[in-house]
């Protein structure tokens, strides 16, 4: 028998333990926080949930999709990728942050230490920025394709809109411009300047490509591939879900879940052709539900965080300027939170949804318009509270710039009621988008699980049991989550609530 040594600690003197000789590194604030949320059972059913919900937001056009993935033509043997050439300019970028920035997130920090890259944190707020600047790249380089090809355009525009290299040049221009203003956000060389660059580039890649490559819009055809495997012609593989929202089948109307579509063709290759299941049903369009609760995530997603980022950034900044000079600035710009705080949203959605044009984008827009008056009032309230504080009267006195001063030192003591606001925002926004498209005025041709809940009923009023359960449970899951997630951050923030609880 072998005896197992164990190696004793090595003893340290006084002075040593006065230097911190083998004292436990103390978790910041924050990774502390992180720890005692995701510590919480409900926190982390919450957590994968809304991770579920991610995952296919991005990975939908890949998942479920009429389209295949390879399609071969037996006779000549030329094959080619209908989903490829069918894919957007956002599935390309989202994408390609997926298959780059989770790596680069979740890298351990020593393996990250080693090739010299920053703590998690600081490569999670690159990777927001790195967001951030393709999401506008491809949003601009979008209204400038249409601006280019509509008929009303300067006269030289629509003939430079001819040319081959156009969609590169605009793309690339745009891209530039976005890559120069994250590069001044960035700010002085610091630690990790060389990764904040390198994401910054790779970001104006990315952008630029998707942007010129899916310029202008195609022409999208489902009729010819069941023709085409059905024949014999050709050697065709589909996705996991082989439906497409925006296709139907008039042979499909309201079929319960987990029906047989199509009759049983010749085997080729062993394969059975044009037998398909829905797993969750069709609508009265005769289109796959679980096709349209997939791609349906991606526009709760977004509007949720992107309208709530919106109203956190107007907030933030109102409320740190009244926050911190008081007075007169103070009373004036509060009856400007008050007058924002009457406006009722829904009210306010319905009739820009009639007046605007009904995009995700101009829903962003307006929910984040009108939504940070609670930001607002809690950055108010920190900023009161911190304006007296030591280490801003010493930034003052040291002549920093009133930016450094409410963004630089104050703003990160005060943001942790703004960040647990945030996450009942993110909640309200997503109610707002299912209510509006469950009456009808949601984004024209995108999958909703409002307008899937809407379609319940039907225009001959029968209730369809599985348009009302699988969207409604996808609401229910989600706004509760984001609630769950928001109570575990605010009992984890709050150091009265956590002496409360113990």
């Amino acid at each position: 028998m072998s005896k197992q040594l164990t190696k004793e600690p090595a003893s340290i003197s006084g002075i040593e333990a006065m230097r911190g000789v083998g004292a436990a590194h103390a978790k910041g604030f924050w990774a502390d926080a992180w720890d005692r949320v995701v510590g919480r059972f409900g926190a982390r059913i919450a957590l994968a949930w809304i991770g579920t919900i991610a995952f296919f937001a991005v990975m939908a056009p890949v998942l479920a999709n009429a389209h295949p993935i390879y399609r071969k033509n037996l006779e000549t043997g030329v094959w080619d990728s209908p989903l490829w050439q069918n894919l957007t300019s956002v599935d390309i970028a989202l994408l390609a942050g997926a298959l780059f920035g989770l790596p680069f997130v979740c890298m351990p920090l020593g393996a990250a230490m080693r090739v010299g890259m920053p703590e998690r944190s600081s490569r999670l707020l690159m990777l927001l920025l790195g967001a951030v600047q393709a999401g506008l790249t491809i949003v601009i380089s979008t209204g400038v394709s249409a601006w280019s090809r509509h008929s009303e355009s300067v006269t030289w525009i629509r003939e430079l809109a001819r040319s081959s290299s156009f969609p590169w040049m605009a793309a690339s221009t745009v891209g530039v411009v976005m890559a120069i203003l994250a590069a001044m956000l960035v700010g002085r060389p610091a630690t990790g300047a060389r990764v904040r660059w390198l994401v910054i580039l790779l970001a104006a890649m990315v952008a630029i490509g998707a942007s010129a490559s899916r310029w202008s819009d195609r022409l999208v055809n489902f009729d010819t591939y069941d023709t085409q495997e059905s024949s014999g012609k050709y050697d065709i593989v589909y996705t996991l879900v082989p439906f497409s929202p925006e296709f139907g089948r008039s042979d499909t109307y309201v079929f319960p879940p987990m029906t047989t579509l199509g009759e049983r063709a010749p085997a080729m290759q062993g394969r059975p052709i044009g037998q398909r299941i829905v797993l969750l049903g069709t609508d009265a369009l005769g289109k796959d539900v679980l096709s349209q609760m997939m791609w349906a995530c991606r526009l709760s997603i977004s509007i949720g965080l992107v309208s709530t980022g919106i109203s956190v950034l107007i907030g933030v900044s109102i409320g740190a300027i009244m926050g911190f000079f008081g007075g007169w600035v103070d009373l004036l710009l509060f009856r400007v939170v008050e007058i924002f705080m009457a406006i009722p949203v829904l009210f306010l959605l319905i009739v820009a949804a009639a007046v605007l044009p009904r995009n995700t984008y101009m829903m962003m827009v307006i929910i984040g318009c009108v939504s940070w008056t609670g930001a607002a009032r809690f950055t108010r309230a920190e900023f009161f509270k911190l304006r007296k504080q030591d280490f801003v009267q010493g930034a003052q006195a040291a002549g920093l710039p009133l930016r450094s001063v409410l963004f630089r030192h104050m703003l990160p003591n005060g943001v942790t009621p703004v960040l647990v606001d945030a996450s009942f925002a993110v909640a309200a926004a997503i109610i707002a988008e299912a209510t509006l498209s469950y009456l009808g005025l949601g984004p024209d041709g995108q999958s909703s699980w409002g307008k899937l809940l809407s379609s319940a009923t039907g225009t001959t009023g029968t209730f369809v049991w599985w348009l009302a359960i699988f969207p409604g449970l996808a609401i229910f899951l989600t706004v509760l989550s984001y609630n769950m997630l928001g109570e575990a951050m605010r009992d984890a923030i709050d150091p009265k609530l956590r002496k409360a609880a113990h």
